[in-house]
């Protein structure tokens, strides 16, 4: 018997029909996979590109069809699956998109996300009221580096936008801090049930996530059942437990051995300065934003659920606070508390949080609250309990760091000349092996 096998190419696999495509998937090998997947992902942003100019063509020039809809995002809406919030957004960002060309030349390349590009455009259709008209290019420009290419994460764009926020800082709050904003709607339905929908700032979110943090985690049954419940089921029943405390007289629970609470973590310079935005020259004093040091040298501060939060925010949070000191070098890194315990103790812990800002593994987001503390070298085999040995890794990475089927080895933690934690990959999966950190929550970041 002769088995005839025909050949499948990725290309065929992203320009063909949807229908069906599970039964040539499986023909691939996974390194095919990966293409289709990645080639995709490229082809979406393609036609993304290309849906927000037709539409806003249509703004342009719409016909009596189109002119029947309140706006032509309400006419896509209608004429599509998308909803009428999807709709608005895209026609909106066409209209900005008219503005400012730089943005649309690399939102239709290819190399900025729809949601980068909506979050750009606004942060340069309102920006910082202290900022003169002769830094919004090098602002945008710097933006625009931070959203490009796939190690681009919206908290990545958000803390750029912060930092220029804060080289711009007005009395005005940025909009993500401006709690006049706050919305929260409350409606029974028909069925009984209850609807929630809110809005609201930085600092409140974090609260929030913060007390929902350690009631929302999976529970495994007691004999050893994974938590079957999703991940949106978990923070419902969350929120039920953590209004239960509440009127049950606020009693609370504890999230990595603390008591739920806001964490904040800022340089003592920036903490301590006051200065004068008013001050600032336009002509020879505003500051070259499009250089990479300035981000690095300006902080903000930052919450471990939320990211970036304004030095004013801040300082106003540090008026009625406990305050911890992590000592640091030049570079950021922590330096050394006791190093002949085994167990992390609660000090490096929060020095660990200042350093590393969640989970370190590349392209991680866990927040500290989901993270241990690793030892690099195990103290087993004679590695210190110090900051050079110690990296904050979330459950699933510590675990395959550990794991004896082999994923232990290939991925190698190296603590750089920053005193600073990188990975270097297997070879499968980058032949340079080009060591990388996680850029999740990080400005700009510098290899040696």
């Amino acid at each position: 018997m002769t088995i005839v096998s025909d050949s499948i190419a990725v290309g065929d696999v992203v320009a063909g029909s949807a229908v069906g495509v599970r039964g040539r998937l499986w023909q691939l090998s996974p390194a095919e996979v990966r293409d289709v997947a990645v080639s995709a992902s490229a082809e979406i942003l393609r036609l993304e590109a290309i849906r927000v100019a037709a539409v806003d063509e249509l703004a342009l020039n719409s016909d009596e069809p189109v002119l029947c809809y309140r706006g032509v995002g309400r006419w896509l809406a209608a004429n599509t699956m998308l909803q009428n919030a999807a709709g608005n957004k895209i026609a909106a960002l066409g209209a900005a998109l008219r503005v400012f060309p730089d943005i649309a030349a690399q939102f239709e390349a290819g190399d900025l996300s729809l949601d980068h590009a909506a979050l750009i455009a606004a942060f340069c259709e309102s920006p910082p009221k202290g900022m003169p008209d002769i830094a919004l290019m090098p602002s945008m420009k710097t933006l625009l580096a931070a959203a490009s290419g796939v190690e681009a994460t919206t908290v990545k764009v958000r803390y750029a936008i912060a930092v220029l926020e804060r080289i711009f800082e007005s009395d005005e709050p940025p909009p993500g801090e401006d709690n006049d904003l706050n919305v929260l709607r409350i409606a029974p339905t028909l069925n009984g049930r209850v609807v929630i929908k809110g809005d609201f700032d930085a600092l409140t979110g974090e609260m929030l996530l913060s007390a929902l943090s350690g009631l929302s985690m999976p529970k495994p049954a007691a004999d050893g059942t994974p938590d079957a419940r999703s991940a949106a089921k978990r923070t419902a029943d969350a929120f039920t437990e953590l209004i239960r405390r509440y009127l049950d007289n606020a009693v609370t629970g504890v999230d990595g051995g603390q008591r739920p609470h806001v964490n904040v973590h800022i340089t003592a310079k920036d903490l301590a300065e006051h200065r004068e935005c008013a001050t600032v020259r336009v002509d020879d004093d505003a500051p070259d934003v499009d250089d990479e040091s300035v981000l690095e040298d300006l902080d903000v501060g930052y919450m471990p659920w939320m990211g970036p939060l304004s030095v004013s925010k801040t300082r106003m949070l540090a008026c009625d606070c406990m305050l911890s000191t992590v000592l640091m070098d030049g570079k950021g890194a922590p330096l050394d508390a006791t190093p002949l315990k085994r167990l992390v103790t609660a000090e490096q812990r929060i020095a660990l949080i200042a350093r590393d800002k969640g989970c370190a593994f590349p392209n991680c987001d866990a927040v500290p609250a989901w993270c241990d503390a690793h030892h690099i070298k195990p103290w087993s085999t004679g590695g210190l309990t110090v900051m050079d040995n110690l990296v904050l890794l979330c459950r699933g990475h510590h675990t395959l760091m550990h794991s004896t089927s082999g994923f232990r080895g290939i991925w190698e933690i190296k603590m750089g000349s920053d005193h600073k934690p990188w990975f270097i990959p297997p070879s499968a999966i980058d032949p340079k092996q080009r060591r990388r950190r996680s850029t999740t929550r990080q400005g700009p970041v510098h290899r040696d």
